[in-house]
């Protein structure tokens, strides 16, 4: 384990839920200094030690961002608009670390469905992460890391929460197998128990290791029956994919769910990547039944 006293972390998506989640978990455990990197500082101020703007689009606002830093993690985000370039993004901040001379690098990504599926799926928002993999390895850190988040329990109750209906039942829409368990899943609030133990400890987890985070492997039958029995009205319908592409319009979302059934959400070396993560994570990841008694009420649908 390294001496972290006084080593200071820039957090790049401060006040995003990966960010956010590091930057608790940094602060918490009190042997860092941490530096808040967003490109509004008003909505960071308070949040860490130290707040610097910066833009992830723009590479003169980096170096300030970086400088004096022995560690680094970096998240990017896809959904930010339809001019994001997150390899372009990756490039530039791993250029500015470099220069920075920055120790420790740490990059939130996600499996390459194009290579692991042999072209078979295209799903930009994970592929466009892998793609930045190659560019951060190459750099020649003394230590780097790659922290792979999983299927958000938060996603439940936001982006691909289920539609309410007139009888009291919420029913997610969906073009996929609900009885496929293949889906890893866990409380993004904990990526940052992850990376501190990656920054803690980068001879265990410092070498271009992919760390995991997973509550548990479910299917959608699963999420329904876990939250039936805690007393909430949900229920899956599985929707056909053509009918899912035309009237949803999401053909990324559902090719996504295609190569989770294929290949599961993390991919053949899910259960390595898994198991590194919970060996250096400062906390035991949730299960959905433990994150949905705390962040769900009964009686009150997702909208």
């Amino acid at each position: 384990m390294t001496s972290s006293n006084n080593l200071l972390i820039a957090v790049f998506g401060a006040t995003g839920q990966q960010g956010g989640s590091v930057i608790r978990a940094l602060g918490a455990h009190g042997g860092f200094r941490v530096r808040a990197i967003t490109r509004d500082g008003a909505k960071a101020e308070g949040l860490a030690d130290e707040v610097v703007e910066a833009d992830l689009s723009k590479s003169e606002t980096l170096a300030a961002a970086v400088d004096g830093a022995h560690g680094v993690f970096l998240v990017t985000n896809f959904w930010a608009g339809t001019d994001i370039d997150e390899l372009a993004q990756g490039e530039a901040v791993v250029k500015a670390a470099k220069i920075a001379g920055v120790k420790h690098f740490i990059w939130s990504t996600l499996p390459n469905i194009e290579q692991i599926s042999g072209g078979m799926f295209d799903v930009p928002h994970f592929t466009g992460k892998a793609k930045v993999d190659d560019v951060v390895a190459a750099a020649d850190f003394d230590h780097y890391t790659f922290v792979e988040p999983p299927f958000y329990f938060q996603n439940l109750v936001g982006q691909l929460a289920p539609q309410p209906g007139n009888d009291g039942t919420s029913t997610w829409n969906l073009p996929m197998d609900p009885d496929a368990k293949v889906i890893h899943m866990g409380d993004i609030e904990q990526l940052g128990t992850v990376v501190l133990g990656a920054f803690a400890n980068p001879d265990r987890a410092g070498r271009g290791q992919h760390l995991a985070l997973s509550g548990g492997l479910y299917s959608w039958s699963d999420v329904v029956a876990t939250l039936q029995a805690q007393g909430h009205r949900v229920a899956f319908n599985r929707v056909p994919d053509e009918a899912f592409d035309g009237f949803y319009g999401a053909r990324e979302i559902r090719e996504m769910f295609k190569y989770f059934e294929a290949h599961t959400y993390f991919g053949p070396d899910a259960d390595e990547k898994i198991a590194l993560a919970r060996a250096v994570a400062t906390q035991t990841p949730k299960s959905l039944s433990a994150w949905a008694k705390e962040n769900m009420l009964v009686g009150k649908q997702p909208q």
